[in-house]
């Protein structure tokens, strides 16, 4: 008996080593690769499910939130009944909403140390700095964007390169180096070794530094509600950093300059087609604002509410803004119930971090409102979660806010 219990003992021992690194290669490969992040997402969970079988347990922690990640998880189903394609939003529904609760839960059941919570931030840090690089390599070498209409060339004839790095576009790629470089500040903040502050600061500035090169403006202002939540939330002092932005204005490129500039012109081809974009939106919403036009149907139904491009042929595939788009597919109570996930899990984060004296976790909480705040902000003009990537990234997040919550008081 105690020669079986010992081996059944080394199995889950072992099972335990071997999901843990599954969710940390799921962390480090998210901006490089989906495809490797999948993979490795799909062993962690047959693993998972191996180690309940060899335990003989249901080895699932309950959360605070399992009602209403239920809710949207069965409101977005239900948007599929509205869907133009129902075979396509189904098959769309469970790849994505499946990658998103697995990641959810993955990391709640199975990271249960202040070391493995560590070890998984740090390889996404990590990871951004390979992104960066590759960025970098871009800016240097060049990419024509042309191709992708990214830019209005007329109002913006000296913008010639984007990076996007291992990402789909620079917004997206700004949008990831947002959420970094928040769970970055956030550390660095309550990081008392100077060596750590100085590392941390370099890489918040060398993230900064590719995050300027996306040109994307709408990361530019989410940098702003960054920088103003943490000196809310930490220390005030901070928001003196707002009196630096005129003096490294000055410094700046004609290219970065016009495109400041700009936020506030709403005259642009980018501007422009965002506004035409919201209106189709709304529309879309007062038609079916219970349960939508279906799960990832935007692409199929814009047509026949394109009052602006007028243009049977075009693919547009989000409305540019995150909750506009959330309601007109999955429905305003879908939407609705995603606020409420995102306000419980921050709200939960602020808790944590009024509460724990240990000076990692309240880094990290600090870090992760940030990083959730700047995708809310940014979602006024953008859906960078409109990108499986961000969005796998978005619920990890929410994740570690779980994971530390349930176990802080072991940390203080």
């Amino acid at each position: 008996m105690h020669i079986a219990y010992s081996f059944n003992s080394q199995i889950q021992y072992r099972l335990d080593y071997l999901i843990e690194h599954c969710i940390l290669a799921v962390a480090f490969f998210l901006p490089l690769s989906l495809d490797v992040a999948t993979l490795f997402l799909g062993a962690g969970t047959i693993l998972w499910v191996g180690k309940m079988f060899v335990t003989k347990k249901l080895l699932l922690r309950r959360t605070p939130f399992d009602a209403i990640i239920g809710l949207l998880v069965i409101l977005s189903a239900a948007s599929i009944a509205g869907s133009p394609d129902r075979d396509f939003s189904f098959y769309n529904y469970y790849h994505l909403m499946g990658r998103y609760i697995l990641i959810y839960y993955l990391v709640i059941n199975n990271l249960t140390s202040l070391y493995q919570l560590k070890r998984l931030v740090w390889s996404v840090l990590t990871s951004a700095i390979f992104v960066t690089l590759y960025g970098f390599y871009q800016y240097i070498h060049g990419v024509d964007i042309s191709a992708f209409q990214w830019v209005d060339g007329e109002q913006f004839p000296e913008l010639k390169v984007r990076v996007f790095s291992t990402l789909q576009n620079p917004n997206l790629l700004a949008g990831f180096l947002v959420v970094v470089m928040s769970l970055a500040v956030g550390l660095g903040l309550h990081t008392e070794s100077t060596r750590g502050k100085l590392l941390l600061l370099a890489l918040v500035a060398t993230l900064g530094t590719c995050l300027v090169l996306t040109y994307s403006r709408g990361a530019w202002l989410s940098i702003v509600a960054v920088t103003a939540i943490c000196g809310h939330l930490y220390n005030r002092k901070i928001l003196w950093f707002f009196l630096v932005i005129p003096l490294v204005l000055l410094f700046c490129q004609d290219a970065v300059m016009e495109r400041l500039v700009s936020i506030l012109n709403p005259t642009d081809t980018s501007s422009t087609l965002r506004i035409a974009l919201w209106e189709s939106t709304i529309a879309m919403i007062l038609d079916k604002p219970l349960l939508g036009i279906g799960w990832g149907a935007y692409w199929m139904v814009y047509p026949e509410y394109d009052f602006f491009l007028n243009n049977p042929a075009a693919t547009i595939v989000h409305a540019h803004n995150m909750y506009l788009h959330i309601a007109a597919e999955i429905g305003v109570p879908g939407l609705l119930v995603f606020l409420g996930i995102i306000y419980g899990h921050t709200r939960k984060a602020m808790d944590v971090l009024n509460r724990t004296k240990n000076r990692w976790v309240a880094g990290i909480m600090l870090g992760v409102v940030a990083a959730v705040l700047g995708l809310a902000v940014n979602g006024f003009t953008d859906y960078v979660m409109f990108n499986v990537q961000m969005s796998m990234l978005f619920w990890l997040l929410n994740a570690v806010v779980i994971a530390v919550w349930k176990n802080y008081s072991y940390y203080s």
